[in-house]
Formats: C-alpha cells, structure tokens, sequence
C-alpha cells in the first residue's frame, strides 16, 4: 500500500515517486566529535584512570557531527529534562548547493 504522502491532491495526476523513497528508513551512525588529538602508541600503553590530555579543539568550541564518518553539521550541547542532546548550529557546505543555517 502507498503511503498517502505519495498520493497527488488531483485524482486526474498519478502519484509522484521519488527513487530515494526506498531508503528514507535506513539508519546511519551518527558522531557527535567533541575534540582530538594525537598521542603516541606508547602513550596509549599509559594511559590510566584520570588523566589528562589537551585537545586541538579550543573550550566552548561548537561540536562536530558526522553521519556514517561525513561531517553534516556543528551544534553545541543541550540538555533535555536528564538527557543529553545536540543543538544544530550550522551545517557544512554541499557541493553545488548555497549553506543552510
């Protein structure tokens, strides 16, 4: 059965289909990348509980989101009632196509 969403206004036109209909429902890995860095392997033989080390990232610094490992978008922090959440702020260029904000 076609979703109603499918289904022109006009009963004269026939129903508008869209080739990325089909994989709307699919499901990608989303990252939300507060900061990086670089460490040495030897360093990763040493790290324990409490330490510390820098990012490249500067404080206060919006957050990077990737979809599937591509970076879509910038946020900061939200909260919602005791979760965690993401504010989009900005979303990267596509190519060919003007920014959206």
């Amino acid at each position: 059965m076609m979703s109603s969403s499918l289904i022109s206004s006009s009963s004269s036109e026939p129903a508008q289909w869209s080739p990325y209909e089909a994989i709307g429902d699919l499901r990608c890995p989303v990252t939300v990348v507060l900061g990086t860095s670089t460490i040495s392997v030897r360093q990763c033989l040493n790290l324990t509980s409490n330490m510390v080390f820098r990012l490249v990232q500067a404080a206060g610094e919006d957050l990077r989101i990737d979809v599937n490992g591509v970076t879509v978008a910038r946020g900061e922090v939200a909260i919602i009632d005791t979760s965690t959440a993401i504010r989009l702020t900005d979303f990267a260029a596509v190519p060919g196509r003007s920014r959206r904000a």
